[in-house]
């Protein structure tokens, strides 16, 4: 199976210069764990903030939500494929990058996003239909 029969084409994005409290309210707003991110100065969007680097990186060190900017906390660079990968590629590709989601590239545009829930409903699918998982 390939990832883009089960990738998430929603994607939203956020400037690094952004405050964090403009990700939370995005990420809340929007009801999605993760931003990519466009650094200053560059033209292809390199990094992502989540959920998690939020709570670990700026709250939990009580830093302030309004002063602390995207590009300081986002991680990087942005871990892509391209559409025709299979699942097993990206989930492999995420235990190699120790990462929960990877971003589905068409050239230099991002079009959409697996995470880990994505491959395991794949992999039911794939058991569905009367095939090797994976």
């Amino acid at each position: 199976m390939k990832v883009k029969e089960v990738m998430t084409t929603r994607v939203e994005t956020i400037d690094g210069e952004s405050t964090v409290f403009d990700a939370i309210e995005r990420m809340i707003e929007k009801r999605i764990r993760s931003l990519v991110v466009k650094f200053p100065g560059e033209d292809v969007p390199d990094g992502i903030i989540t959920a998690r680097d939020i709570v670990f990186r700026v709250i939990a060190q009580k830093r302030n939500l309004r002063e602390v900017k995207v590009s300081d906390v986002a991680s990087r660079p942005l871990i892509t494929t391209e559409q025709g990968a299979s699942l097993s590629d990206v989930a492999k590709l995420m235990e190699e990058s120790g990462v929960e989601r990877v971003f589905i590239r068409d050239n230099n545009e991002i079009i959409g996003v697996v995470a880990l829930l994505d491959i395991m409903a794949g992999t039911l699918i794939m058991r569905a239909r009367g095939r090797n998982v994976i």
